[in-house]
């Protein structure tokens, strides 16, 4: 029922004996009308209609009540009595029940009016609020029992709306924040206080003037729940439009704190109790776009994404950090800066030759997505680890590994229909004729599984591969690396392999500028395969990856494959496309790498990405070759293919099609590549830049002349980029080559923030 202004006003005088004239105003549940009397007084008249019952309004009446005596009294508008004495003014009109109060009116203006909030008001609101919850913590009304959704203890059920959130990045860090809350926060809800609390100062419940806080309106939220989630609640809307919103909530905390102590452990949750707050506002926001357009609904959303974008690049133990300290407790970090005691540990039982990134080595402890957070609070825009593929901690996947894993994981000797499900998903990306699977653990396991079936087919042992290549750490994937048995350590190349030219179009024998580079590297293939013929020597196959990655970032000439693979099949060997760092969409243009070259393997091998961190891989090969290779010995692998394994790949995949992340990689890879060559402009350090996608490579040289790798240059630059909060590292033969392989939800704001730092830290250097 929608009520008049004039019918608001004869109800006003006929049951306050106030003669007033009423202005209505915006609401969210409440038909609101703003009332003046002759006198000059205002005062805000609520009516509420069809309420199956009034108790919670009465509970609402009754905590103002409450602290009206308080020393926080004058924050908290008054109760106005009707003629009857009464604070609920009940009346039936037309068959339904109206419910009325009318309250004293505040002045001052709504935080989220103002253009710039100065950062005293938020001392204000602090202290104001830990004065009230002070005031409340002996309060009880047996209405404030009660369910709402918009209680954090219930943020979870935020889960249902997440699908009205048609933006597939802004739902996956929606869905992160809530799996986060789901492991950070309900495991310690039992330690946690509760008390009654208002639950909603957000910007526009909250009144100032002079930048102190002139009023705390509307307990339409209200409830019994944890007392922490009312500091929660009031942090989130202080946050907003805050360059630095972390200092903001830190102001906001102590000031609380200094009224009403805070526990330490209920400020270890409350970075996330933040987040949560910011999950339920943008979820509803999506929910009620569906439904409505009323603007109310829609009043704080663009803000609500703003600062969850801000959020996920303030590592939660900074968070903490900030909030212990504030409040006179220890810090959240380590003591042992350098890692002494930590790293004599790792040297006692972990083998030296495992080496450690950067001279001053990282502590990673917690993954959100594209970032990395380490034990001293520091973010890092992950640029490297292309493992993992759809992003750190990424939830859908989490989920799915932790469903199955509570379920079941035994080996692959019984039925499974997700082994199957799995193999019809990734065969179904692949060629026709590539049908069969074969699960493992690691790429290296793969590759070595590829080369024993390429072997076994053919009946010949000699594989040619490219210079520099790298296929990994088992015993044959270490006899197909250059890379590997060509450098320290290594045992030097066996007879029966054989290497091919590296096809590197910046400082290779053929270059850009060559149209038929692609042949002509092919033809060292060409010179290879006679060579063993003459001896009287077939081959077994030719490995590739389909764009080089410790080769230097290359992408491979055009025809190159196409001319190489029809070599290779006339000698009667198989063509192997090593997928591992490549492949799932990662190149853009393609979901493969091979793709790009118009060329079909017999085998391919996947690695890497497909288990998103998680150990698996894949070998595919054709029905004729796995029938050949189905030669009485049995293959079989106690890990490979098991339950989770293949759950956690169908969930790699399905984020991979549903988050459209190889589209991703196409336009944020593009932009990347296009901002970088704008840079070899500008700085002739830069000799080359390379890639397809999120798989890129920046040469660095000292001489465009002479081409001399720009060492140890290039390590100062990872360095210093590392301390700017971008991880990358080196590769190449000559390690002059900056690898820049981020997880998939790399986006274009994480672009112009690497290329922006890059360009500063270049400066100077040639």
């Amino acid at each position: 029922m929608i009520l008049s202004e004039n019918y608001i006003k004869e109800l006003i005088c006929k049951y306050y004996n106030l003669d007033v004239s009423a202005e209505q105003t915006t609401g969210y549940e409440d038909q609101n009308f703003l009332l003046h009397d002759k006198q000059g007084n205002r005062f805000i008249c609520k009516v509420n209609a069809g309420l199956p019952h009034s108790f919670f309004l009465d509970a609402q009446l009754k905590v103002m009540q409450h602290l009206s005596g308080t020393p926080v009294g004058g924050v908290i508008q008054q109760v106005i009595y009707n003629t009857a004495g009464d604070a609920l003014t009940t009346i039936l009109e037309n068959g339904e029940q109206l419910y009325i109060r009318v309250l004293s009116y505040l002045g001052g203006t709504c935080i989220g009016d103002l253009l710039f909030p100065q950062p005293e008001i938020f001392d204000s609101l602090g202290a104001t609020l830990g004065q009230m919850d002070k005031q409340l913590a002996g309060f009880i009304h047996p209405a404030a029992y009660r369910f709402t959704e918009w209680d954090l203890a219930n943020v979870l059920n935020s889960r249902e709306n997440l699908k009205h959130i048609r933006d597939h990045e802004k739902r996956t860090m929606v869905s992160y924040f809530l799996l986060q809350y789901e492991m950070e926060v309900v495991p310690v809800l039992s330690s946690l206080r509760k008390a009654v609390i208002h639950n909603d100062a957000n910007d526009y419940n909250v009144l100032v003037n002079d930048n102190r806080v002139t009023g705390i309106i509307d307990f339409g939220d209200m409830v019994e729940s944890y007392l922490i989630n009312n500091v929660a609640v009031a942090c989130t809307y202080a946050m907003f439009r805050q360059f630095d919103p972390l200092v903001i909530a830190v102001q906001l905390v102590k000031s609380y704190h200094e009224e009403y102590p805070l526990k330490q452990e209920e400020l270890s949750v409350l970075y996330y109790l933040i987040a949560a707050r910011l999950c339920k506002s943008v979820t509803t926001s999506a929910m009620q776009r569906s439904k409505s357009d009323n603007k109310h609904h829609f009043i704080s959303e663009m803000q609500a994404w703003m600062l969850l974008y801000q959020l996920i690049k303030i590592n939660p133990l900074m968070a903490a950090d900030r909030f212990y300290q504030c409040c006179g407790y220890g810090s959240a970090f380590q003591t042992d800066d350098d890692y002494a005691g930590l790293k004599q540990e790792r040297s006692r039982y972990i083998g030296a030759n495992l080496s450690i990134s950067y001279k001053k080595p990282l502590k990673i402890v917690r993954g959100a997505l594209q970032y990395l957070y380490d034990d001293q609070g520091n973010t890092y825009i992950d640029c490297v680890n292309n493992v993992s593929h759809a992003g750190h901690c990424h939830p859908s996947v989490v989920m799915a590994m932790q469903r199955q894993l509570a379920k079941l994981n035994t080996n692959t000797r019984y039925l499974h229909d997700s082994l199957i499900e799995y193999g019809k998903m990734i065969t179904s990306t692949l060629p026709s004729k590539l049908k069969v699977c074969y699960f493992t653990n690691s790429g290296s396991e793969a590759n070595d599984l590829a080369i024993r079936i390429s072997r076994f087919f053919t009946g010949q042992k000699d594989v040619i591969v490219l210079d520099h290549a790298y296929h990994g750490t088992s015993t044959v994937a270490m006899e197909l690396s250059p890379y590997k048995f060509d450098g320290p350590g290594g045992a030097g190349q066996q007879s029966y392999i054989h290497k091919g030219m590296n096809p590197d179009l910046y400082r290779g024998n053929y270059r850009y500028d060559d149209e038929n580079a692609g042949k002509k590297y092919a033809e060292s293939i060409a010179s290879t395969i006679d060579s063993l013929a003459e001896k009287g020597t077939g081959i077994a196959a030719f490995i590739c990856e389909t764009l080089l990655g410790v080769g230097g970032q290359i992408p491979l000439p055009e025809g190159y494959l196409k001319e190489v693979y029809q070599l290779v099949r006339n000698a009667g060997g198989l063509c192997i496309a090593d997928e591992v760092q490549v492949g799932f969409g990662r190149v853009g243009e393609k979901f493969w790498g091979f793709e790009l070259q118009d060329v079909e393997p017999d085998i391919v091998v996947l690695g890497k990405p497909i288990g998103n961190g998680h150990p698996l891989a894949a070998v595919v090969v054709t029905e004729e070759i796995a029938k050949a290779f189905n030669n009485g010995m049995e293959y079989f692998n106690t890990y490979g293919g098991n339950p989770v394994s293949m759950e956690t790949g169908i969930a790699v995949m399905r984020v991979i099609q549903e988050e459209k992340l190889q589209q991703r990689a196409l336009e944020t890879g593009n932009y990347l590549l296009e901002k970088l060559k704008d840079l070899m402009k500008r700085h002739k350090i830069i000799g080359d830049v390379r890639g397809k996608g999120l798989f890129v490579g920046v040469e660095l040289i000292k001489d465009r002349n002479t081409l001399s790798p720009a060492v140890p240059e290039i390590n100062e630059i990872v360095e210093q980029m590392k301390d700017r909060g971008f991880l990358i590292s080196t590769d190449g033969p000559l390690h002059n080559v900056l690898k820049i392989k981020p997880p998939m939800l790399f986006n274009i704001e994480n672009a112009i923030s690497f290329v922006s730092h890059l360009d500063e830290v270049l400066t100077g250097y040639y």
